[in-house]
Parts: structure tokens; sequence; C-alpha cells
């Protein structure tokens, strides 16, 4: 074990900070509404933090140290059109998110029971339950490996099974104390002391590593597989306007499917907070942008470069020792980093580690047990829970989750890339949702016949198309339709799996029509609610305004954050469209290249200053804001995620 007592020092003090938060909170824990969702109290900046860390995730990390290992450079250029301009557009328009927001749903499915049916949000339920669970599966074992292998222990069934147990229960324990509330507020602290690390973790990695040793190291990648250079790699046809319209279109199309923060999506004080929390995370991915970019382009650094072969030498030599190419892949950059980063920031990291595996683990126990009593069970049940039965019961299904993921680490064997693994579980759920959901909000001749339609075509679609591919692995098939079908690209997939469902909810809510009450639904005109008003802008607002997202829930300062906002996304658009412009007629050189991307970290890291300061003074002030609109709320046991009410307009 290497840590210093320095390292040892930083782990304990976020700990002790959080764990202390955590019995802080407890207290405002009364209702099944504040276990669920904070009692839709969460200000804008809480909720980007917050909902950003437990995202992000010790397995998300280790993901994308990976993937960054191999690609270098160009991985970021490319994941910068689908991770954030595509995002961006997205969460400044307020897509899904308002609206969402405003039905006040505790779930997703109770959603889908206010606009469709009882049973469509028991089936969802089901298949976002079973799909969440699965995909969570893996998540304790990339942890517990990423632990043991930067503090040097070897690996055996034992230690691991401890590994395991422990930050399991640790998690359990934020999830278990106050619900939504204190998943919320620690994930906050965790993810505001993350920020602030993974500044100080990238420039110090920046001054032990002089960039012309980064670059020159890197310039040594093989032809066509370039680590400069984003269009000179291999699979550079892939990346032409109809794969970033597909993306593009996608994301659209999935946005909100995925439940694993389930508890985010309906804690915000109104729909407007909802937005602007969504939105202010264009900023807040920087900071973690360039955290996951640097390490492992530095960790390839010393791995490959000569002149630190010496330093490098038993870091090769563990990675060796692993036999599974898999797991030996995803820990590299792990085990480099462990001989890399000086005393203290070998702490900072593993704290930074430790609170993503943990904001990560509270928020899907938190959900996916949710979601199962919310789902499932509530909806089969003739009479109401009482508040201590509901709260046993979630606290049981939560329990249970914790149980499954650590018996599916300890026995499933990984032999593929996590993030394959993320697209075989989530297609269970995504293929079909998109529909329902945008149907479900944006028309109002959307049916329940359609959105079984959807629902069903797209799960069979998705998984269906992914069982052929693991078939074809082992038997190749011979027949040409099927081999067509099976070689096409992934997204080239999930368009024509969306396209489907999006027919077949039309085709379907046309045949059997019906008319839902939109406004009712949505909580508008007569049907609105005191406490999910906001603040109307000074002035009526013109047409240019609604023409770039704004509206009367704008105050002066929202609107000059919101234009920033818009200013910055549509610089990122101009810059990447101009240069893939300006390289199909004239190609980019390296040396251009090793330019563009150090200024790009300066000005990253100079942004990154100045979001990670303003947004964490921003969350204290709404935690504040929170605790105090907690002590004075008006407790509602009704408010539990039963569906009392018809959202159908009468014929």
């Amino acid at each position: 074990m290497n840590l210093h007592f320095i390292d040892w020092a930083i782990i304990a003090g976020l700990l002790t900070i959080i764990i202390s938060m955590a019995f802080y909170t407890k207290k405002f824990n009364r209702s099944v509404a504040d276990f669920l969702a904070a009692n839709r109290t969460a200000g804008r900046y809480m909720l980007c933090i917050a909902d950003g860390m437990s995202a992000l995730g010790a397995i998300t990390i280790v993901m994308l140290f990976e993937i960054f290992y191999q690609a270098g450079f160009p991985g970021i250029w490319w994941d910068m059109f689908r991770l954030t301009i595509i995002p961006a557009v997205l969460s400044l328009s307020g897509w899904v998110i308002y609206r969402f927001r405003q039905t006040r749903a505790l779930t997703l499915a109770q959603f889908f029971e206010m606009r469709y049916s009882r049973r469509f949000r028991i089936f969802c339920g089901i298949i976002i339950w079973f799909s969440g669970i699965l995909n969570f599966g893996i998540f304790p074992a990339v942890g517990a490996r990423f632990f043991m292998n930067y503090m040097g222990i070897e690996e055996t069934t034992g230690i691991y099974v401890a590994f395991m147990l422990a930050l399991i229960s640790i998690s359990l324990f934020f999830t278990f104390v106050g619900g939504q509330i204190t998943v919320m507020v620690t994930d906050f602290i965790q993810g505001a002391f993350c920020n602030i690390m993974f500044l100080i973790i990238i420039i110090t990695a920046m001054f032990m590593f002089k960039w012309d040793d980064i670059t020159a190291t890197l310039s040594k990648a093989p032809e066509n597989a370039s680590m400069i250079n984003p269009f000179d790699v291999a699979k550079s046809e892939t990346f032409n306007l109809t794969f970033y319209m597909i993306l593009a279109f996608t994301a659209a199309y999935g946005f909100l499917s995925w439940q694993g923060a389930q508890g985010y999506n309906s804690a915000a004080l109104n729909a407007h907070e909802a937005r602007m929390g969504k939105s202010l995370s264009v900023w807040r991915l920087i900071t973690q942008n360039l955290f996951v970019l640097m390490l492992p382009i530095c960790a390839y650094t010393f791995m490959n470069n000569p002149a630190f072969a010496q330093q490098a030498q038993p870091a090769h030599e563990i990675l060796s020792s692993i036999e599974n190419q898999t797991i030996r892949q995803q820990v590299t950059a792990t085990v480099a980093l462990r001989h890399i980063l000086p005393i203290g920031i070998q702490g900072g990291l593993m704290a930074v580690m430790l609170a993503a595996f943990i904001s990560t683990h509270d928020t899907y126990l938190h959900s996916w047990g949710s979601i199962f009593v919310q789902d499932v069970i509530l909806p089969f049940r003739n009479r109401p829970l009482t508040k201590e039965q509901h709260m046993r019961y979630l606290k049981l299904s939560i329990l249970g989750v914790a149980v499954f993921i650590f018996f599916f680490s300890l026995f499933f064997r990984q032999s593929e890339a996590i993030i394959m693994f993320f697209q075989i579980t989530g297609a269970i759920f995504i293929g079909g949702a998109g529909s329902v959901i945008i149907g479900g909000l944006y028309w109002k001749r959307g049916t329940t016949a359609g959105a079984w339609a959807a629902m069903i075509t797209g799960a069979v679609l998705s998984v269906g198309t992914m069982t052929l591919r693991q078939i074809h692995v082992i038997y190749p098939f011979t027949n040409k339709a099927i081999s067509f079908i099976i070689s096409q690209h992934s997204t080239t997939v999930a368009f024509w799996v969306a396209i489907s469902s999006i027919s077949m909810y039309i085709i379907f809510s046309l045949i059997w029509p019906k008319t839902a009450n939109l406004d009712k639904l949505l909580h508008r005109g007569i049907y609105a609610v005191e406490q999910d008003k906001t603040r109307a802008a000074a002035k009526p607002v013109n047409r240019l305004k609604r023409l770039i997202g704004l509206n009367e829930d704008f105050n002066r300062k929202d609107q000059i954050i919101y234009l920033a906002m818009v200013s910055w996304t549509f610089m990122l658009i101009a810059m990447f469209a101009g240069l893939i412009t300006i390289n199909f007629f004239v190609k980019l050189t390296d040396s251009f290249w090793i330019t563009f991307w150090r200024w790009f970290i300066y000005v990253s890291i100079g942004l990154s200053a100045v979001t990670t300061t303003w947004f964490t003074i921003g969350g204290l002030i709404d935690m504040k804001k929170m605790f105090a609109r907690l002590r004075a709320r008006i407790e509602d046991d009704s408010d539990d995620g039963t569906v009392t009410e018809d959202y159908m307009l009468k014929e």
C-alpha cells in the first residue's frame, strides 16, 4: 500500500464531512415525497453539481480512462459533439425536463400512468427496473478493482469481497438515512470537492509532464490511428454528416429516458429551476471532461515515453501479471497513475474516486429500489400503503438491489468493454421509451395503444438485434438480410429502432384516437400549483428572445446567464463545423492540432476555475434555502406517487 498519512487524511476528511451531513439531513426526511424527491425543493446550482456527480461514477471514470488512454485527443474532439454540444442544445431548450417537472410525477413510470394507463406503468416499471439493475450489476466490481489496483493490493477473492461489501455498505448508509435529501446534499458536497480536486490534479499533472514530451509520445501512434489529429484515425469514414445527424437525433429522442438518477428529475423547486440546472451543466462538464482526458494521456506518456521507462517498469510488470485482457485494459491508466502522482495528489485522486463511487451507488440504489416499489408494487395494490409501510417497502427494495449487485459483481465475468455492457443493458428500455416520453409530453393525441406499440417495438428490435449479433459471433449467419442488419453501425440501428417506435406510436394513436388534457397533466392555467410558480420577467418577452428559448420564467439575471450559455454553445458549434469544413478542403496538420489542444487545455482550465467557484457558492446558497423550505413545508401524505386523476379529455 503506497498511500501516505496526508493522503489518508484527505480521504478521512471528506468522509467525515459527508457522514456528518448525512446525519444532519436525517431530520428533514418526514414523508414519502421527501424520501423520493426531496419534496421538490432543490435549486439549480445544487441540482447541477449533485446530479452531475451522481452521473459521473467511479465506473464512468474508469471507462473514460480506458477510452482516452487508447484514443488520445481525437476521442474528446468527437465526444465534444456527443457529450457537450448536443446536450447543451437540449438542456438550454428545456427539452423534456421542463415539461416532465411540470407533471409533478415522482417517477417516469408514474408519468406513464398519468398519461396512459396503470397497466402500462407496471409494464414499463418492470422493464426499467430489470434493465437498470442489470446495468448496475458490474458497478461494484469495477469500483473495487480500481481501489485494489490503485492501492497496490493483490486481488484475492476474500479481499475483493471485502472491498465490495465495504463500498456498497457505505453507499447504502447514505440512501437509508434520508433518501433523496441525504443523497442530494452529500452528492453536492462530493461534487464540489471533486471539481476542486479535478483542477488541482490537472494542473499538477501538467507541471509533471512537459507538453513536448506528451505530444512527442502521442505522435508515435500508428498511421491512421493518430492520438493528436481527429481526422487521421482509422475510423474517420464513420464520422460524417450522416453519423452526426443520427447522433443528434438519437440524443434528443432518448433524452431523460435512462432513470438511474430519477430522483433528480423530480427534485427541482419548479420546472424553471430544473431547466436551469440542466443548462448550467454545459459549463460544469468542462472541468470533468478535461480531467478524464488529461490523466489518461499523462498515463500514456508515462507508460510509453522512453524518458520514463525506468519509473514505468513496475507498472508494466503489474499489468503483465493480469491475465484477463478486458480487466487489464480497464486498469492500465489506474496502475500508471499510482506510480505517477505525488503525495497528497494520490490521496486526492482516491478521494475523488471514492466520492464518485458513493455518489453514483447511493443514487442508483435509491432510483432502482424506488422504481420497483413505486411502479411495480404500488400500482398492483388495491389499497394504499400507510406512510410507515411505504417507507419500509422502499428501504427493503433498496436493500434488495444492494444484495443483487453484490452477487452479480461477484459471479459475473466481464468479457467486453464497459461501454458495450452499458449499451446492451440500457437498450432494453431506451429503444422505445423516447417516443412514449416525447409523445406523452408534447402531443395531445398520443394514446395508450400507441404507447404499447412503441415500447414493445423498441424493446424487441433493440434486444433482438443485439441477440443476433451475439449469436453471429459463435454461429455466423448465412442469410443476407440478417447479415446486413447485424453488420450495421450501432448508431444506425438505434436510429431505425427509434423511427420504427415513433411510427408505431403515431399509427396506433391515430387508429384508436383519444385526446389528453395536457393543461391538466402539466399543471398549466387553471390547474397550476401555487408552489411551482416562478417569478415572471419584469417585461414581456419579445419574439427574438422567445426564438432562442427565453420565456416569462426568466428574470434579468437568468437571461444574462442563459444568453452567455447560448453564446458559448454556438461558439462550440461554429468551431466544430468550421474546422471540419476547413479540413475537408485543406488537411490540417499535426502541428496545428498540437497548438490547438494546448490552447484548448489552457482555456478549459481558466473557465473551470471560474465555474467551479461560482457553482460551489451558488450550491451552498441553494442548500441553505432548501433546508429552510423543508422546515417550512406542510406535509402531504397523499403525495406518494399514487395516481388518482384522469388526464384524458372526455370525448
